[in-house]
């Protein structure tokens, strides 16, 4: 049964706003910054907490999780384009999987810097069976409206580190300053 509801081939859009979440699937992106990495834990008011070095002892403000857990993980954070979105957006990860997938694609000489070719996180499973397949995409230069919505985008993921949204800054002159060159 057709229907005139929505216009032909409409999809619903992605959401998601300034941050990419990964997805059952293939997640495509390209990597348009270095990547800022440290700490992550989750306070008793359930706001994260990130911090550049591992504290010496747990926090006394950290959460403890459904299995009485207090969990610090290791993260990293960088700034992405998320051809599904069709957007700039912070990618933040903790999975030890695709940290090492990435790492691996970095010290290998074919692959190096992940700003020359797009990569490919593959979700599968969900909840504690939950798998993640790193795969790199061929070496290609970045796309010009790609480099030109990364100059219109002002972000600093150092804000992390205070509570902040890397997305909610300014810098000096009030011009973006990208952290790499493409």
């Amino acid at each position: 049964m057709t229907t005139d509801f929505l216009p032909k081939d409409y999809t619903v859009p992605v959401s998601g706003g300034n941050y990419m979440k990964l997805e059952k699937g293939d997640n495509v992106f390209r990597v348009l910054s270095s990547a800022v990495v440290g700490y992550e834990y989750w306070n008793n008011e359930n706001k994260p907490i990130r911090l550049s070095k591992k504290p010496d002892v747990l926090p006394v403000d950290m959460r403890i999780d459904d299995y009485g857990n207090k969990n610090l993980k290791h993260f990293w954070a960088f700034i992405v384009w998320n051809y599904k979105a069709n957007a700039i957006q912070m990618l933040e990860i903790t999975q030890v999987s695709i940290q090492e997938g990435i790492a691996n694609l970095v010290k290998d000489v074919d692959w190096g810097d992940p700003k020359r070719y797009d990569i490919k996180i593959t979700k599968t499973g969900e909840k504690m069976d939950t798998e993640y397949a790193v795969s790199p995409k061929p070496h290609t230069p970045v796309k010009a409206e790609i480099e030109q919505a990364l100059l219109n985008k002002n972000y600093d993921l150092n804000a992390l580190f205070i509570g902040g949204d890397p997305f909610d800054v300014k810098t000096s002159d009030g011009e973006a300053m990208p952290d790499f060159n493409l």
